[in-house]
Order: structure tokens, then C-alpha cells, then sequence
């Protein structure tokens, strides 16, 4: 029941984060996700064949580190009024609604504490915490390098994603795996923030 409680948490929360992205974007003059079928809480269209099998397989291994994405939604920055400001709300809707579906399922396991699915809305929980911040860290892909740019000044935020986008991802795999003994340097930076908004959310809780 755990395995199955992980799968449909992560198939939760994948699916909300690539919905709102494609809603953010609709709502900001752009129809290009809601034209390709993604404005959808249906999970099939935003999962990717190699990056959500890969994540769907370590949670199913138990890998300390289970890693993997969806398909990300696309957009046409030319749709947009301010396309650096946009796109950063397009990329912070993402997260924003993670930490809302953690809200709602905390409020849930509050009002039927001792129900049988308390530990499916735990796990929602966890999930969605970990994703939101996850995608915070201001990196090229993750939602966080957009929202960093956009809160750069123009000239700074071209060469900051000039950077990012050749360097980013070879930047985000060095912080993710673990050096020796001592862990992810990523998650003992966000460990701390985890677990602060899970004691809020879910009272005794400790992931990190």
C-alpha cells in the first residue's frame, strides 16, 4: 500500500503542477499549452515516456533519490505583455499550486485524522512540499531559474540564462547526488525549509 500511496501522490502532484503552468499561461494571453491538450488534470497528457517512467521507477525501487519530470508545457513568449515577468508567473504557478494541494490535504488529515487514507493525503503532503521547493531552487530547468530571471534586470537576466541554460543542468546534477557520506548538498540546503512547512502542515512530522 505504500508503493501505491507514493505512485498516486507523485501522479497527484506531477499532474496539478503542469496543469496550473498551462493555466497560468492560458490566463496570461498565451494558448499554446491549452491548444495542446495540457490545460488537463488527466495525467496522460503531461506524462513523459523517459523522465516520468524513470522517477516512477525509483519510487518503485525506493531509491533514496528518486528523480524525473514530466512533459513540460510549452509556451510562446511572444503572446505575452511582459514575456520575462510572464514567464516567471507562469513558471511560480507550479510550485504555488503544490504547496495549495499540501494545504488542502493538510486540512483533510485535520478533519478525519484516524480515516484509512490518512497516510495517502501524509504522503500528498510530503510530495507536494518537496516539489515546490524543489522547483524553487533558482536553476535552469527548474521552474526557480525562470523565476529567477525574471527578477533579474534585463541585462543581468540575459546573461544569467545565457549561463544557466548552458550550464544549469550540469549544475543541478552535481547538487542532487550525494557526496560521500555527507548527503545532497541541495537537500541539506532545503531539508531545513521542508520540514519548517511540514511542521505547519503536518504537526510531528520530519522528512529531512
Amino acid at each position: 500500500m505504500d508503493i501505491i500511496f507514493w505512485l498516486i501522490a507523485f501522479t497527484i502532484a506531477i499532474t496539478v503542477h503542469e496543469a496550473s503552468h498551462a493555466w497560468m499561461a492560458d490566463k496570461l494571453g498565451d494558448p499554446t499549452a491549452r491548444l495542446m491538450g495540457r490545460l488537463s488534470l488527466n495525467p496522460l497528457v503531461h506524462y513523459d515516456p523517459v523522465g516520468t517512467t524513470l522517477l516512477l521507477v525509483m519510487v518503485f525501487l525506493h531509491s533514496p533519490f528518486p528523480f524525473g519530470w514530466a512533459k513540460p508545457v510549452q509556451f510562446d513568449p511572444y503572446n505575452l505583455k511582459n514575456p520575462r515577468r510572464d514567464s516567471a508567473l507562469i513558471s511560480l504557478a507550479g510550485p504555488v499550486s503544490n504547496i495549495i494541494m499540501a494545504t488542502i490535504a493538510a486540512l483533510i488529515v485535520r478533519i478525519i485524522p484516524m480515516s484509512p487514507l490518512s497516510l495517502l493525503f501524509e504522503t500528498i503532503i510530503v510530495l507536494n512540499v518537496v516539489l515546490a521547493l524543489f522547483n524553487l531552487v533558482p536553476i535552469h530547468p527548474l521552474d526557480g531559474g525562470k523565476i529567477f530571471i525574471g527578477l533579474l534586470p534585463e541585462k543581468d537576466a540575459r546573461e544569467a540564462d545565457y549561463f544557466l541554460q548552458r550550464y544549469g543542468m550540469f549544475i543541478l546534477f552535481f547538487l542532487i547526488f550525494p557526496w560521500g557520506n555527507g548527503g545532497s548538498p541541495l537537500f541539506m540546503v532545503l531539508g531545513p525549509a521542508i520540514n519548517f512547512i511540514l511542521s505547519i502542515l503536518l504537526p510531528g512530522s520530519s522528512l529531512i
